[in-house]
C-alpha cells in the first residue's frame, strides 16, 4: 500500500486546482500516433484521458496507425510506399489500413472499459462514441505520384461530434473518411485531428508524437539534436521556422507536426501542442503544470508578444509609472529605459503596451535578472505575466544562462508558484550585489533553467 504525504500532496493538489477550473468545459482534440500503441503506452495514456474527462474536459481522440499498417503490409509481402510523408494507398494498403483501424478501435475501446481497482480507471464510466463523422476526397496526383486511395478531410460533422461530447462521451475517430458515393479513403491522423480541431473551434489540439517537441533554433540548425526544446512558440515564429525548412518526408522531421499546429492556430485553435508519448504522463504534465513539456504553438493575433523597440519607450514609461509611484517597482528614468530598450519584452494590444519585462544578463555568473515585470491592471489575471516570464526564460536560455533571478518586495509568492526559490543576497553575482538597495530589502528568488 502506497503512502500519501500530506505535506507534498496537499500543496501539489492546490497548485493544479486553477488548471482544473480553467479547463472544465473546454474542448481538446488529441491525436495519438500508432507508434505509441505499438510501444505499449495505450493503457496508461487512456487512464490520463479518463482523468481529464472526469475533470470536465470534452475530448475527441484521433488515433494513428502507421506501424500497424506497415506490419499488415509486411505480413502480406507488400512494400509500404510514402510520398512527402503520406502513404500511397493502393488497394492492398487500403485493406491493410481497414484491418489495422478495426483492431486499434477494439483495443482503445477495451482500454476505456477497464475498471481495475487501485488504478485511475476504478469507478470511471467512460462512453466511447464513434461513427462516420468525416467526409473525404482523394489527394489525387502529387509531383506525378498517384496517391490512389489516400485522401484528405473534406468536411467534419462538427455538430454531431459536439452533441456527443456535450453528452459526456469521448469521440473516437479513425483516420478514414468516405466520399458521398461511399468510396473509402485512407487519411492521416494529423489531417483528421487538425481538421476536427478547427471545425470544433477546439481550445487545444494535442499531438502525442515520437518527437520531444520543436528544438530552439530549429530554422537555423534543424539537425541539432542537443538543442533544448522550445516550450512555447508564437504563431509568427512557428511560421518563420516552417518557411526555413524543407517539406517534411518523415514524422520525425521538424516540420511534420509543426505544419499542422500552424494550420490549426490559423484556423482558430488558440493553442496546439507537440508532446512526446515516451514521457510518462506527458499529457497531464502539459495541462496541469506551469512549464509543461514539449512545444506549444500559441495564436497571438489579438496580442503581440515581442521584443521592445525604441518607439515603445513612452508606452513602457506609462505602464510602469503607477507601480514605481507606489513602491512596487524601482524607479527607472526615460534615459535608462532608452539605453536598455533591447533588454525589454512587451505585450502590445491595438498599439497599447499592456505588459513588459526586461532581462539583464550576467554571463560571467551564467545567470540573468528579470526586472520591471509589469502587467496593466486592465489585463491582470489573463496570463500575461506568465507569458512574459516564459519569453524572458526563452531569451535567457538562448544566451546560454543557467538561471534567472528576480528582486521583489511584494510579489514573491507569485514567483514561488512558478518555480522560483528564495536565496540569500550573497547568492547574487558580484556586479549585481554591489548595486543592491539595502533600504528596499528586496527578496532574492532564483529559478533554474536547466
Amino acid at each position: 500500500m502506497s503512502l500519501v504525504f500530506p505535506h507534498t500532496f496537499v500543496p501539489w493538489f492546490r497548485a493544479v486546482a486553477p488548471y482544473i477550473h480553467a479547463y472544465r468545459g473546454k474542448t481538446f482534440v488529441v491525436g495519438l500516433v500508432g507508434e505509441a500503441v505499438a510501444a505499449g503506452k495505450l493503457s496508461v495514456f487512456v487512464q490520463d484521458l479518463a482523468i481529464l474527462h472526469a475533470m470536465g474536459v470534452k475530448l475527441v481522440l484521433v488515433h494513428g496507425f502507421r506501424p500497424q499498417v506497415n506490419e499488415q503490409l509486411a505480413a502480406k509481402g507488400h512494400v509500404s510506399r510514402f510520398h512527402r510523408g503520406v502513404r500511397v494507398t493502393d488497394a492492398v494498403a487500403l485493406d491493410a489500413a481497414q484491418e489495422a483501424a478495426g483492431q486499434l478501435r477494439f483495443e482503445i475501446e477495451a482500454a476505456f472499459s477497464q475498471g481495475l481497482p487501485n488504478t485511475p480507471m476504478a469507478n470511471a464510466t467512460v462512453r466511447v462514441v464513434s461513427g462516420n463523422f468525416l467526409t473525404a476526397r482523394p489527394v489525387g496526383i502529387v509531383d506525378g505520384v498517384d496517391m490512389m486511395h489516400s485522401g484528405v478531410v473534406r468536411r467534419v460533422d462538427h455538430a454531431a461530434i459536439r452533441r456527443a461530447i456535450e453528452n459526456e462521451g469521448i469521440v473516437l475517430l479513425s483516420p478514414f473518411g468516405f466520399s458521398p458515393t461511399g468510396e473509402a479513403f485512407n487519411l492521416t491522423m494529423e489531417d483528421v485531428a487538425t481538421a476536427t480541431a478547427v471545425a470544433l473551434r477546439a481550445d487545444k489540439l494535442v499531438f502525442m508524437t515520437e518527437m520531444p517537441g520543436i528544438r530552439e533554433h530549429a530554422a537555423e540548425r534543424p539537425d541539432d539534436a542537443s538543442a533544448p526544446i522550445d516550450t512555447e512558440l508564437a504563431l509568427a515564429d512557428a511560421r518563420r521556422i516552417l518557411g526555413a525548412l524543407p517539406p517534411p518526408a518523415l514524422p520525425t522531421d521538424t516540420a511534420f507536426y509543426l505544419q499542422h499546429c500552424v494550420r490549426a492556430c490559423e484556423g482558430g485553435v488558440e493553442r496546439s501542442h507537440i508532446l512526446p508519448f515516451a514521457v510518462d504522463g506527458a499529457l497531464l504534465l502539459e495541462v496541469f503544470t506551469h512549464d509543461g513539456i514539449g512545444t506549444m504553438v500559441v495564436d497571438e493575433k489579438l496580442e503581440s508578444l515581442r521584443e521592445a523597440a525604441s518607439d515603445d519607450v513612452a508606452g513602457i514609461l506609462t505602464l510602469i509609472e503607477p507601480f514605481e509611484r507606489d513602491g512596487t517597482l524601482v524607479r527607472r528614468g526615460r534615459t535608462e529605459i532608452e539605453r536598455d530598450i533591447g533588454n525589454y519584452t512587451v505585450i502590445e494590444h491595438d498599439g497599447i503596451i499592456f505588459g513588459c519585462a526586461a532581462l539583464y544578463p550576467f554571463p560571467e555568473a551564467r545567470t540573468g535578472e528579470m526586472a520591471a515585470l509589469t502587467v496593466s491592471p486592465l489585463s491582470q489575471g489573463q496570463g500575461d505575466g506568465e507569458r512574459l516570464l516564459k519569453r524572458i526564460e526563452q531569451r535567457a536560455r538562448a544566451q546560454g544562462l543557467d538561471s534567472l533571478f528576480v528582486l521583489t518586495t511584494r510579489t514573491m509568492h507569485w514567483f514561488i508558484k512558478r518555480g522560483f526559490v528564495q536565496v540569500d543576497t550573497d547568492w547574487l553575482p558580484e556586479a549585481r550585489k554591489r548595486k543592491y538597495d539595502w533600504d528596499r530589502r528586496s527578496q532574492v528568488l532564483v529559478k533554474k533553467l536547466t
